[in-house]
């Protein structure tokens, strides 16, 4: 297991690729997913979205674990103010914003009741987008509660639950078995990750290999309709994630695709704040036929999804609406840091 020691101070490049790949991967998802439906058709980025299925979730969850050996020997105090309160004060607030937009549509059709009802029940049940973030905080409470368990025990047993492939229609519930492997091994094994991307920047060729190797496979069980079998989905997840942190550590080393890594620093940024951007461009796009092609009608919807967020962020970063991106000196249970802290990270 990786210590304390062993982690890199500041920011890693190859980190904020892989995040920057995923964040991509999420809003690419929720953009092609949304303009089939509403085209009433698919175009050539379902492939894709489809192709990322097994390792899209997985890396990112993976990455989010990486680091929590730097913090998980803080006090509980601490350690829930960065890894708890943080997350659920940005829940709250975009989980608001978000509902603020649909509030309407639901009141017209079911009532003010029923409105005021499912926004309770959002507290409970992660509303839309936004349950990446309400899972996180579980996934870091029972990780600390359990560090008197040998590790392997705990990662064999939520390798079991996620080939269960467990449903019973509470997000929660469903999502912490299908997800909880990828963070743990992330935590787990953080230090022969990042000794797997040292080694990627310096045996470049072997990298490539492998890549080739893992998209003819991964292709293969997913458009032959393997990939969500037991075993074989945590097999593509661990193995879809081992390729974007290979995929990132060339990018690194190269020094290319900087607007990637720069994606992945502002990663939260994105995640908070795409849907307004991905479905006010979808509407537009329908509504006003100027795109006929879904595949490229998808394309414009992800690059408003990911260039929207970040524009609004740099519009409000200096404002008294700064609060959208950095958590208030109130709403903080223990002492800032004195270091800066990248904004809603």
């Amino acid at each position: 297991m990786a210590h304390n020691a062993d982690m890199p101070e500041g920011r890693v490049d190859w980190v904020d690729y892989v995040k920057g790949i995923c964040i991509v991967m999420v809003v690419m998802m929720h953009s092609t997913l949304g303009v089939g439906i509403a085209a009433g058709g698919d175009g050539f980025m379902h492939y894709v979205v489809a192709f990322a299925k097994p390792f899209r979730m997985p890396d990112f969850f993976l990455i989010s674990g990486l680091f929590l050996a730097r913090v998980i020997d803080r006090d509980w105090k601490t350690y829930l103010d960065r890894k708890v309160v943080h997350f659920a004060y940005f829940y709250i607030l975009w989980m608001t914003i978000q509902f603020a937009f649909k509030a309407p549509g639901i009141a017209a059709e079911h009532g003010m009741a029923e409105t005021l009802r499912l926004y309770a029940f959002s507290f409970i049940e992660p509303f839309g987008t936004l349950w990446f973030i309400y899972l996180l905080p579980i996934f870091f409470v029972v990780t600390k509660f359990t560090r008197g368990i040998p590790p392997l025990a705990i990662w064999l047993f939520a390798a079991l639950l996620q080939s269960l492939h467990i449903e019973t229609g509470w997000t929660v519930i469903d999502e912490f078995a299908a997800r909880f492997v990828y963070f743990y091994t992330g935590y787990w094994m953080a230090a022969h990750v990042f000794d797997l991307a040292h080694d990627v920047q310096e045996k470049s060729a072997f990298a490539f290999a492998w890549l080739a190797l893992w998209g003819a496979l991964n292709g293969l069980l997913v458009f032959g309709g393997y990939s969500e079998w037991p075993l074989i989905s945590l097999m593509l997840g661990l193995l879809g994630a081992i390729s974007v942190i290979t995929i990132a550590a060339l990018l690194a080393r190269a020094r290319v695709l900087d607007w990637l890594r720069y994606c992945g620093e502002h990663s939260l940024v994105i995640y908070l704040a795409f849907f307004l951007f991905m479905a006010a461009t979808r509407v537009l796009l329908i509504s006003s036929g100027l795109v006929p092609d879904i595949g490229v009608m998808s394309v414009i919807v992800t690059f408003a999804g990911v260039v929207g967020p970040l524009a609004l962020f740099w519009l409000l970063r200096n404002t008294p609406l700064s609060f959208l991106y950095a958590r208030p000196d109130r709403f903080w249970l223990a002492p800032k840091p004195r270091m800066t802290l990248q904004p809603a990270e």
